[in-house]
């Protein structure tokens, strides 16, 4: 049990001790606290934060409650990790695109949070593929082809397992202690030469307002570097879905579509860029453009798509091009006019109700529903044009996801200007 004085002093704005965060962190790992209290505590550090000094000793506690990859290749080992976002499949084109250039990629990701899916549950839209590796096979898988996505080990920061399903089903998931503490763990466990972090604002993002945003990459990148790992971020915008797609299934068809050089521009743009911060951060190149250069031709040369054909087959998956959706009805424009904005949250939370995410910690995911957008912010359109198509299987989802589609979408009367992907490359001081 935990004493309820830590959960007050907490919620009453004081300073957790070192020892408080490790006996809490214990009892996540011992279940020796229960979920109730978990989530308490948990409410309490969204709403009143964590101070520095809690943040390092909660990452270090995460960490410690497991244990680290082993290395066995001489190849640089690198990362990235999202905070999320709506259509954000960039993970799966980026890992088999860094294990072309030499680079050993060992993605430990995480199951859907909030309004966004997850890696796991993108790749799981593939027939038996495995998300449970164990170390032995990350290790071997590393050796063969380079790149592995795969969950926690029981024995990789196993305090963070059951907190990042706490999480996500108790409205506590943009708290940036939590946020830190359950990434950093995850990816200093990976034993990394290098991580890059693709931090997201707007309404799609766990972080809508762009300080906020700041204020958790400045929280990553620093809790990184203390820990002695080489840290780069990038904000990006997330004010619309990235690419067209959202949904698993309808996602995994699209990082395949860019994996064989084509697909949407801003996904591709992107992946190069964060690539490019990696291979700049272990010194394979001398500049964002040579890298992005680089990393382009093997796009284009269908070597990633292949890489990822191995990287599925490896893991137990059937591979195909196009996996299967759901029947598919668009929702038209109400109205003549330019495309203005676009709720995040509520398209989200259309592919939830449609059982492409998770309402409880134990859901099982439809991966064939989704969305797929047809205009962007900036775009104009006619009355009656269509604006998302939708992929459900029965008319009462269909229903309720058009209606909430129709007000995520909002349309003016002037002329909007586009939004750019990467406009807040400036703010980034943490390199």
């Amino acid at each position: 049990m935990l004493p309820t004085s830590i959960i007050a002093r907490k919620r009453d704005g004081y300073e957790l001790t070192a020892d408080e965060i490790r006996f809490i962190v214990q009892g996540i790992v011992d279940d020796s606290i229960p979920d109730y209290q978990l989530s308490a505590w948990a409410m309490a550090v969204l709403c009143r934060g964590m101070s520095v000094a809690e943040i390092a000793t909660l990452t270090d506690c995460m960490l410690s409650s497991g244990r680290r990859l082993r290395r066995s290749t001489e190849r640089l080992r690198v990362d990235k990790h999202s905070t999320g976002g709506l259509g954000d499949k960039v993970s799966l084109i980026l890992a088999p695109l860094l294990a072309c250039v030499g680079l050993d990629v060992p993605m430990l990701s995480g199951r859907g949070l909030g309004i966004t899916g997850g890696t796991l549950d993108k790749l799981e839209a593939y027939p038996g593929f495995r998300c449970n590796l164990d170390e032995t096979e990350i290790e071997r898988q590393l050796q063969n082809i380079g790149c592995v996505i795969t969950g926690t080990t029981e024995h990789i920061a196993p305090a963070d397992r059951k907190l990042y399903l706490l999480r996500d089903v108790t409205a506590t998931v943009p708290s940036i202690g939590l946020i830190t503490g359950s990434i950093m763990s995850k990816k200093l466990a990976a034993n990394l030469d290098a991580l890059v972090l693709d931090v997201k604002f707007g309404s799609g993002a766990f972080m809508q307002e762009f300080e906020d945003a700041q204020r958790l990459m400045k929280s990553l990148v620093e809790t990184g570097q203390r820990m002695g790992l080489t840290t780069r971020a990038v904000l990006s915008d997330m004010n619309q879905p990235l690419g067209r797609m959202v949904g698993n299934a309808c996602e995994a068809n699209e990082a395949v579509i860019v994996l064989q050089g084509g697909g949407p521009s801003d996904v591709r743009t992107l992946t190069l860029r964060l690539g490019a911060e990696l291979c700049l951060a272990v010194g394979l190149h001398d500049s964002l453009e040579e890298s992005q250069a680089a990393l382009a031709r093997h796009l284009d040369s269908g070597e990633a798509f292949e890489r990822f054909q191995q990287m599925i087959a490896c893991q137990g998956g059937l591979f195909q091009a196009q996996l299967p959706l759901a029947p598919g009805a668009e929702v038209a424009a109400p109205t003549s006019g330019w495309i203005s904005s676009v709720d995040g949250q509520l398209l989200g939370h259309a592919v939830i109700e449609m059982g492409g995410g998770r309402q409880r910690k134990d859901s099982a995911i439809d991966h064939s529903v989704g969305l797929e957008m047809l205009v962007r912010i900036g775009d104009s359109v006619e009355a009656g044009q269509p604006l998302c198509r939708i992929f459900a299987h029965n008319e009462t989802d269909r229903g309720l996801a058009s209606a909430m589609i129709s007000q995520a979408l909002q349309i003016s009367s002037q002329p909007v200007e586009p939004l750019s992907l990467l406009p807040a490359a400036e703010f980034n001081k943490f390199p």
